[in-house]
């Protein structure tokens, strides 16, 4: 008998209440090496090494949307791509600092909500249902992340607002860069039978010749199909179409749970030029850094501080202790004296980030764990 027949089906509640949005940085890596080199805007920019540098191989990590006009997309052979487009511009990928980058974008979701799942580096789930903000509606909550994301990163990112991640992520696709598509529970069915079957997730372009083949070419010939025959033709897959179709994808948002470090960072609409200023806002936020910590119960003996000036040069400093930190004076005091040891204020500031890691459960959680052990 099949888990799922149709007696199963009516049983499952289609929670269409949550408030689900999904970011996805526009050309990620280009995005930030045209930001920081303006000469290369409305130029075709591809990431991955010279082709004619590399002997020939290699493969593109991303590219623009002018490079893409050319048929050049991301895991194509540089080799492929150079033929396609010789005047390419190609940069080889700096991976550290991109996630750098992917770091503070986080940080502008933290001020929204603490439900993120990040996907990879350059997109992420939000479940905005309950907000930081207390904001009803999930398509302002998104154009604010737009704007803050655009006036403090001097990137754009695409968005998508449903009430499950599978229709989140697809909207976030279709109005490509900088665009916003929400997709409301009474759009959703519509939506979904005019959707190519390439689209659906689990499909892809290559896997859906056997679909066409069996002349289903959207969402409305793949609903035609019951659940016993999608299982029997398509194992899990055609399990997970027949729910997606209906618009049913109940998953959560699920917080990335192993912690490595902890950290905040704060990015300046007025760049800062006096050093009395930005120690007042170190202190800012090392009490959030520190606020954390409590929160988390943890400590930590390496300190990391980032500032970033007006032309989004970056400089960090980290240093080793042999004791660890979880007070937020303590934090200030190494993260003012590292700020003296590299920083430079005339040069404007518009980030300052401290970031605690080597981390540590506090002598009270160790001890309630061993009793816990002990017992």
């Amino acid at each position: 008998m099949f888990q799922y027949g149709l007696l199963e089906f009516h049983s499952i509640k289609n929670d269409t209440s949550r408030k689900i949005i999904h970011i996805d940085m526009d050309a990620f890596y280009a995005s930030i090496e045209i930001r920081d080199n303006p000469s290369l805007k409305n130029k075709p920019v591809v990431i991955g090494n010279h082709p004619l540098k590399t002997n020939k191989r290699g493969i593109v990590a991303t590219c623009n949307y002018i490079a893409r006009s050319y048929g050049i997309h991301s895991a194509m052979s540089v080799k492929e791509a150079y033929e396609l487009c010789p005047k390419a511009i190609f940069i080889r990928p700096r991976m550290s600092y991109y996630k750098e980058i992917s770091a503070e974008i986080r940080e502008i979701f933290k001020r929204t909500t603490s439900m993120i799942e990040p996907l990879s580096i350059d997109e992420a789930f939000l479940d905005v249902t309950s907000n930081y903000y207390n904001c009803s509606s999930a398509t302002l909550i998104a154009q604010r992340i737009q704007r803050e994301i655009y006036k403090d990163i001097g990137l754009t990112c695409s968005a998508g607002v449903s009430y499950n991640k599978f229709l989140a992520k697809i909207a976030s696709d279709q109005n490509k860069p900088a665009g916003l598509t929400v997709i409301p529970p009474e759009e959703a069915l519509p939506f979904l039978m005019e959707l190519p079957i390439e689209d659906f997730r689990g499909v892809g372009k290559r896997s859906s010749e056997r679909f066409i083949q069996l002349n289903i070419k959207n969402g409305s010939d793949l609903i035609q199909w019951s659940y016993e025959d999608l299982y029997q033709t398509f194992g899990q897959l055609g399990h997970d179409l027949f729910f997606r179709v209906r618009g049913i994808d109940n998953r959560p948002v699920n917080q990335k749970r192993a912690r490595q470090s902890v950290g905040r960072e704060q990015t300046y609409r007025e760049l800062i030029y006096d050093t009395s200023t930005l120690f007042h806002a170190l202190r800012e936020v090392t009490d959030r850094v520190s606020a954390d910590l409590e929160r988390l119960k943890l400590k930590g003996r390496v300190i990391t501080l980032k500032i970033r000036y007006r032309d989004f040069t970056t400089l960090t400093k980290q240093m080793k202790l042999d004791f660890y930190l979880k007070e937020s004076i303590d934090i200030f005091r190494m993260a003012k004296y590292l700020f003296e040891e590299i920083g430079s204020i005339e040069r404007g500031i518009r980030l300052a980030g401290v970031t605690i890691s080597d981390l540590e459960k506090n002598e009270y959680e160790q001890a309630k764990l061993l009793k816990k052990e002990i017992e």
